[in-house]
């Protein structure tokens, strides 16, 4: 079973200038296009824009519900199975757990009894 990872950005809300781009339309295409192909070439793959409401605060005590457009990115994550090779996959699958940590004193007390509890006397009484 594949697994994914995913990144979701604000979208841009400008324009990019550039020689020879001229109208509005054109300049968010080419920041849209900038921005994919700077996040394909990190491996990421587009998957869809989504406007997702927003709650922010309105004075001291109210909010109101703005919309935020944002990107959605995903990638693959290389599961163990396909990267490993089958001896190493073998001996990971059928390793032990590791102990649970023993809780207690490092070394073991030794035999006797314990000194009494109660106030610190001075060495000199």
């Amino acid at each position: 079973m594949q697994r994914f990872e995913f990144k979701v950005i604000p979208a841009p809300k400008r324009g990019e200038k550039a020689r020879g781009v001229k109208t509005t339309e054109d300049r968010f295409a080419l920041a849209l296009t900038n921005l994919m192909n700077e996040l394909g070439a990190e491996g990421w793959d587009y998957v869809r824009a989504d406007a997702l409401p927003c709650e922010e605060r309105s004075g001291f005590t109210s909010t109101k519900t703005t919309f935020q457009n944002v990107l959605v990115f995903r990638r693959a994550i290389p599961s163990l199975s396909a990267e490993a090779p089958a001896s190493t996959r073998l001996l990971l699958q059928d390793s032990e757990p590791p102990a649970p940590p023993r809780l207690g004193p490092a070394d073991t007390p030794p035999p006797g009894n314990a000194p009494s509890l109660g106030p610190a006397k001075l060495a000199a009484e």
